[in-house]
């Protein structure tokens, strides 16, 4: 992981020296009012740590008179009657504003005595400067900024807040240096000389539209000179639509845009981010050493930074990280409808197309040349083993993939089948036709061979695709999509454009295209466990996948030993990082003994294979080393064995500890194998067959998306069927179907005819 960070201003940002950081009374205090002591404990802490880093730090403070209106309203209980209370007399919702100066004394003592505690406790000395309007004037300024200059000098955390107790700020004037907090803070940043400015807050950042609204996005970064010039606040990707301020504080998000934008005027601070609060790690994840962490936060940039217009120029090159993948999507949608209407030649004349392009010499040297590229920089950057097993291409592969698109080509119209009809009434039916899903999305690590395996399904079954590849795939990606872009073109004379299928190439992360539910239909993840897992938590579209590999292979006591070694050594060594190799041997107890146990690990380990121990394979001597779990992807030579009684313990087994992936059973006992076939709840389960068969290719689908291991829409592996949906289609050959039904004149049927 590289350790500089790859956004040019936020690595700038992390070398700021000296910091303003402004913590919301959302932040500091929990809902009821009362303060957020693990908040503020891990505010000080990360403060703590930019100053051990030799940063200097000014922290201005909301959180007194919440903190204040529970000790006042505490005081009061004691010292009026139950009936004044309940009318409200006192310090009741309705005459809060009278007392919000007692408010603010009595809460800022008590902020202050828990700020002093914390920072103590880290060997830290803070001070308190409560400020009004005037403190701003020309004749105070100079005496306040040598104040500040002077504690910073001696390692000292000047924490500030407005001297509610004695001002009179009620918002803006046309007199007014600040309104609130966040434009308190905007003001000590310019004033104090800082070169950033945190503004913490209750939300991520700022959003494209209210957080609670579908769609709602932040965005990584605001163009603030629009706003300045002509006093609009806008976004570089669109306007910003703010909704309802939080109950607590005076500001809100208008108002922390407004003092992001103005902090970095000329004269102010180079950056301002406006980040969550709540986010136990958001000062060190800004602020901090790069640790490889997605950017958080919105962040407002000064045009007087030297950096400005080059960053500039890149975020227009790439189109913004959130609109890129928005955009590609939507392009993606609209080609698929053109290609849908064609028909099915066209979209067969499109796949040979694609066939013959990955069978062509000149084509297949550009892909191969790019993949050497990656490859070379995947070793330098010491990618896993397994990954390179994955990213590395071949003739052969390529020459299977072509075989295989031409295969989907010549297979029959999967679009507009007819899987039912229904009579509802005479001259009423009811049709269930299939159609495409829509716009699919496609995250995958390495695979580059994955991309026209896709592209290829996508396309056969009418959809628009989005496709996300890794990194290290990037030229292998590029070179593949290209010749299919080239070949979509050609094949429809222009009728469809490229944009069919489409490629995110820029710096988009991963979760800011899951955020793309209101214009993608299904996601469909290839790569590492943890890849997938992360898919299936942070998105709110469908997801098609699996998330583990954990294939089995039952040995029963009258297998065969040819079909035993034939079977395992196949299932494990042909491709060991794929999903389908066998991962987990279970003997049966007799094998021990008949020596078919000794014949079956004879044979991996003159495979190369590294056996690993259950509990069982332990201690009966089989194995020297034991497994760390039951359950266990290793994606490498290593397997699991171990023994069990029977075909019932190993049904157990495979049912406790497997994926539901594949399972296979070795056996000549047809009983044994129908209760094993009936018995394993696995997406695939087979009888006498290596598991890498659980391949779309070899079950004759051309290709595959993915393998699902789910048990809604598609299960096993994915070709053409799974990227498949319904639409009812209602034909009517009455001249009324309403108020007939509804008075009971004419009865539905109801009569199956398909």
């Amino acid at each position: 992981m590289s350790s500089v960070d790859p956004s040019p201003p936020r690595s700038a940002l992390r070398s700021s020296n000296r910091i303003l950081i402004k913590a919301g009374t959302s932040v500091v205090t929990s809902p009821n009012g009362y303060p957020s002591l693990t908040r503020l404990a891990s505010l000080v802490e990360q403060i703590a740590e930019l100053k051990a880093e030799g940063k200097q730090v000014i922290l201005v403070s909301s959180g007194a008179v919440g903190m204040g209106r529970h000790l006042l309203l505490r005081q009061m209980q004691g010292l009026t009657t139950v009936s004044e209370l309940q009318k409200g007399s006192v310090l009741g919702t309705s005459s809060t504003k009278n007392y919000s100066s007692s408010c603010a004394a009595a809460g800022q003592f008590h902020l202050m005595s828990i700020y002093n505690s914390l920072f103590e406790s880290l060997g830290l000395v803070a001070s308190q400067i409560l400020l009004t309007q005037n403190s701003f004037e020309p004749h105070t300024l100079p005496n306040l900024t040598d104040t500040i200059e002077k504690l910073l000098a001696l390692n000292i955390i000047p924490i500030i807040n407005e001297n509610d107790a004695v001002s009179s700020n009620q918002g803006w004037t046309s007199e007014s240096v600040f309104s609130d907090n966040d434009s308190l803070a905007s003001v000590c940043s310019k004033s104090f000389n800082c070169s950033a400015c945190l503004l913490l807050t209750d939300v991520e950042g700022v959003y494209n539209k209210p957080p609670s609204q579908h769609g709602a996005t932040v965005l990584p970064f605001f163009e603030t000179f629009k706003c300045i010039e002509s006093g609009l606040t806008k976004s570089k990707s669109s306007d910003v639509l703010i909704g309802e301020k939080s109950e607590f504080g005076r500001g809100g998000m208008q108002a922390k845009i407004d003092a992001a934008a103005s902090a970095v005027e000329a004269g102010g601070c180079d950056f301002c981010l406006i980040t969550s609060g709540l986010d136990f790690d958001s000062i060190r994840d800004a602020c901090g050493a790069y640790n490889g962490k997605k950017a958080k936060g919105t962040l407002f940039v000064s045009q007087q930074w030297e950096g400005y217009q080059k960053f500039v120029e890149m975020e227009n090159a790439d189109g913004g990280e959130d609109d890129e993948g928005r955009r590609k999507a939507l392009k993606a949608r609209e080609e698929a409808r053109k290609l849908t209407a064609l028909g099915k030649s066209e979209r067969s004349a499109v796949l040979l197309k694609i066939s013959a392009s990955l069978a062509d010499s000149a084509i297949v040297s550009k892909v191969m040349q790019a993949n050497a590229v990656d490859l070379e920089n995947a070793v330098k950057q010491g990618l896993d083993s397994q990954l390179l097993n994955r990213l590395k291409l071949t003739p052969g592969k390529l020459e299977t993939l072509s075989t295989g698109i031409k295969q989907i080509a010549e297979s029959e119209d999967p679009l507009g089948v007819i899987k039912s009809v229904t009579e509802l009434a005479s001259g009423l039916t009811l049709n269930e036709v299939t159609c495409p899903i829509g716009v699919l999305m496609i995250i995958f690590e390495s695979r580059p061979d994955s991309l026209p395996q896709i592209a290829s399904l996508s396309i056969a079954s009418g959809n628009g695709l989005l496709l996300k590849g890794g990194s290290e795939a990037k030229e292998s990606n590029k070179a593949l999509h290209k010749a299919i872009g080239d070949a979509v073109e050609e094949a429809t004379g222009g009728k469809v454009k490229r944009d069919i299928v489409a490629l995110v190439e820029s710096r988009s992360e991963i979760s800011q295209l899951l955020k793309l539910d209101d214009c993608v239909d299904l996601v469909i993840p290839r790569g590492s466990n943890k890849l997938v897992h992360h898919i299936k938590s942070h998105t709110k579209i469908p997801v098609l996948g699996h998330a583990d590999g954990v294939c089995h292979i039952f040995i029963d006591s009258t297998a065969s030993p040819q079909k035993s070694t034939s079977i395992v050594v196949d299932s494990k060594t042909t491709y060991p990082s794929a999903c389908n190799s066998v991962e987990t041997i279970l003997l049966h107890e007799e094998t021990l003994t008949n020596g078919l146990c000794d014949t079956v690990l004879k044979s991996l380990r003159q495979a190369g294979c590294k056996i690993l121990g259950g509990p069982r394979a332990m201690s009966s001597g089989i194995c020297d080393i034991p497994s760390e779990s039951s359950k266990q992807e290793y994606g490498d030579l290593r397997v699991q064995v171990e023994v069990v009684v029977g075909i019932d313990e190993a049904v157990e087994w495979v049912n406790r500890h497997g994926s539901g992936h594949t399972e296979c059973i070795v056996t000549e006992d047809e009983g044994k194998a129908r209760r094993w076939m009936e018995g394993c709840d696995s997406a695939c389960v087979f009888w006498n067959a290596s598991t890498r068969f659980a391949d779309g290719y070899r079950f004759g689908m051309g290709a595959e998306v993915g393998i699902s291991t789910g048990r809604i829409h598609a299960r096993g592996p994915c070709g053409v069927k799974s990227l498949l949906t319904t639409k009812w289609m209602l034909e009517s050959n009455d001249y009324d179907t309403t108020e007939r039904f509804n008075s009971g004149e004419r009865v539905y049927t109801h009569i199956v005819k398909k």
